[in-house]
């Protein structure tokens, strides 16, 4: 078996048996190696370590549990493996930007969501990333979410983001630091006013900026389809956009 598959036969125990606590110790015998090979291969492959991948799977189960179903908050906590509401709240709302009970109102309303409104953040001393997307000429209609983030990994709100439905330039404006671009396409052509999950076709990264001075610079994105070794997108993409607002945009 290949390091890839065995790395995703873990990535496949986490999936199904999130809600159960899962040890490094047994990721590692599923996968046939040593727990020191083990995580380094994963780090490797996927860009972050097993326990984060997992935690990662949890928050996205619970963003899932709280569109799609009208159970409360606490239920979810212990449904997706967490013993402390707190714990799972104070996680979620890091991971995703907003509280569980903040995202599922957003989610299922017609409010325009913080994160739509910095898409035209512009103001004194902050730089320009500018750049242009790549994708395969066959996905069809998609809309495209590009965001700055302040690590590689992609959670929270973004610094600043740009929401494309056509091929044009994205633009972000950031104030000094270093900023990671991370882009992901949702296929519009199977969007539904019913609430759910719909997580990305296409994810992409363009090289890191360090922004300093108001200047402007270019980091263009190649968005590629999604594999089992990518981390599960923790922000609220599409959901926050709002699924009402998604559908009219794929009926005109």
């Amino acid at each position: 078996m290949s390091i890839s598959a065995a790395i995703e036969r873990s990535i496949d125990t986490m999936w199904q048996d999130h809600a159960n606590p899962i040890s490094l110790e047994q990721l590692a015998r599923i996968a046939s190696y040593s727990k020191f090979h083990y995580s380094r291969m994963f780090n490797q492959l996927t860009g972050t370590s097993p326990g984060r991948f997992l935690t990662a799977i949890r928050i996205f189960m619970a963003k899932r549990h709280l569109l799609e179903t009208a159970d409360s908050v606490t239920d979810i906590t212990y449904r997706v493996g967490y013993n402390s509401l707190g714990t799972f709240t104070s996680r979620f709302t890091r991971s995703v930007g907003v509280s569980p009970t903040r995202y599922r109102s957003l989610a299922l309303g017609d409010e325009l969501p913080p994160l739509t409104l910095r898409a035209a953040r512009t103001g004194h001393g902050l730089s320009s990333v500018t750049g242009q997307l790549y994708f395969p000429s066959d996905i069809g209609p998609v809309r495209v979410y590009v965001g700055a983030f302040n690590t590689p990994i992609v959670e929270g709100y973004p610094q600043a983001c740009d929401i494309l439905d056509e091929a044009r330039p994205f633009r972000l404006a950031v104030p000094d630091g270093l900023w990671f671009i991370r882009a992901a396409a949702v296929a519009m052509n199977d969007v539904s006013p019913r609430f759910q999950i719909r997580p990305p076709r296409l994810v992409g990264s363009g090289w890191a900026v360090r922004a300093r001075g108001g200047r402007v610079y270019r980091a263009d994105v190649q968005l590629r389809e999604v594999t089992q070794l990518d981390l599960p997108i923790l922000l609220a993409l599409p959901e926050l956009d709002g699924a009402r607002r998604l559908a009219k945009a794929a009926a005109q």
